[in-house]
């Protein structure tokens, strides 16, 4: 286990540091879109009916013309976990604990990593691309641009769900009663989820006047995935590299997951804090980067 503090000063002092940009962004000049939070959390209520209806779309839309349609939502997770389960428990004989004698925890703990580090990774990397391949909605409809990142979001939340439905369905069956400590795991996934949605913002801004980023956010996330604690512990690094990985900002996300629904800890206070401020300073940010170059997008497009 990683010291809490050490865990706390580092999403703090990214978190001051944003705070910093941010305010020298904000002093450029304004634009005719508004990039109040307020006015965000607003237009996302006002706009809620026509968000459900893209969402549902959207993953209705991924298993259009298939047999079992919206069904491999649910059997695509089942499938990989019990593949995870075979390979890390019976061939790799792999333990997350030395201590540990199950054959199933390895997997488990991996799966809820890798249900954080989808979350993420589905939005980012879909995110440099939702303006440039909807150029109607910027040209031909007065339509709310800043709702295509929420929609991705609500898909990705959504096959996160059904992801964790089955964790849990295998940890009843190896293990019983999840932990009490489950019932945070809403409170687990808001900062995440602030930090992506800022993220993909940003992303599908820069999308459309730099092509060349889909193909290295591609790459980055791929390479993210094994810089964050997913299929290793951080106490199997040496010290001096722990640090480096708290930089990560999925490391405090993926390690309270885990706590909260396995190893039935409550999270740090400090590091939780830490790591929603961050995600708020992130989604205000991706926000205000979206609307104040929004204006430029039927230029390009």
């Amino acid at each position: 286990m990683i010291e809490p503090d050490l865990r706390g000063r580092s999403v703090f002092f990214g978190g001051f540091a944003s705070v910093i940009f941010l305010g020298v962004f904000f002093n450029v000049s304004s634009n005719v879109f508004s990039v109040s939070p307020g006015r965000a959390c607003r237009g996302l209520w006002r706009d809620r009916e026509l968000l459900a209806a893209l969402v549902q779309r959207e993953v209705l839309g991924r298993y259009r013309g298939s047999v079992m349609g919206v069904m491999w939502s649910f059997f695509n997770p089942i499938l990989m976990l019990a593949v995870y389960t075979f390979v890390f428990s019976v061939v790799f004989k792999a333990r997350w604990n030395v201590a540990s004698e199950s054959k199933t925890e390895f997997a488990l703990v991996l799966f809820a990593g890798l249900i954080a580090y989808g979350i993420f990774s589905e939005c980012v990397n879909r995110a440099p691309i939702l303006i440039v391949s909807n150029p109607n909605y910027v040209k031909k409809v007065v339509f709310p641009l800043e709702l295509l990142p929420v929609v991705t979001m609500g898909a990705a939340l959504f096959h996160g769900l059904v992801s964790t439905g089955v964790w849990f369905i295998f940890y009843l069956f190896f293990f019983g009663v999840p932990p009490v400590t489950a019932l945070l795991l809403p409170f687990v996934f808001l900062p995440l989820v602030l930090l992506t949605l800022g993220l993909s913002w940003l992303l599908a801004s820069l999308g459309v006047y730099l092509r060349d980023v889909a193909q290295v956010v591609t790459v980055l996330t791929g390479v993210l995935m094994f810089m964050s604690p997913v299929f290793y512990p951080i106490s199997a690094l040496p010290s001096e590299f722990q640090s480096i990985l708290l930089i990560n900002p999925l490391t405090a996300s993926i390690e309270m997951l885990r706590d909260v629904i396995y190893w039935g800890r409550i999270p740090d206070a400090q590091t939780y804090m830490g790591n929603l401020i961050l995600g708020l300073l992130a989604a205000w940010f991706g926000f205000a980067w979206f609307q104040k170059t929004r204006k430029g997008f039927a230029d390009v497009l």
